[in-house]
């Protein structure tokens, strides 16, 4: 039995008045790297190693432009993102119960990434598939 990762892009949080009081720039906006319903996929195979490559290329459906989303053709995941996700997507490529009685489904955790004014909630599930001989 073999593993991958889906990761899915389920909301995008923006809290204006956070970023108002706190920010450097108050009207930074939603989180520029990612778009509602982006999709990735990572291997950790003989092939290839998404994993170690911070994600590099994972990206298989977008609604806005490939080379602009993390994960995509031109640049890694977000370091934010990917320091809040990582250990679900490394844990899945193993094989392991990524959130076992906490999640109603132990392949799957919903996290978000640690940006407090605009936080990306993400899907994360580990996929078995059988070898091919």
């Amino acid at each position: 039995m073999k593993h991958k990762v889906k990761v899915t892009v389920l909301d995008k949080k923006l809290y204006p008045e956070l970023q108002q009081q706190y920010c450097d720039n108050p009207i930074s906006g939603a989180c520029p790297c990612y778009n509602v319903g982006d999709e990735f996929i990572f291997y950790r195979d003989e092939e290839r190693d998404d994993f170690w490559h911070i994600g590099l290329n994972t990206l298989v459906k977008t609604s806005g432009d490939a080379d602009t989303v993390a994960g995509g053709p031109k640049m890694p995941f977000c370091s934010e993102a990917w320091d809040a996700i990582s250990r679900y997507i490394y844990t899945g490529l193993q094989g392991g119960s990524i959130m076992k009685g906490w999640m109603k489904k132990e392949n799957e955790m919903i996290t978000c990434c640690s940006d407090g004014t605009r936080p990306v909630i993400f899907k994360i599930e580990r996929i078995d598939y059988e070898e091919k001989e």
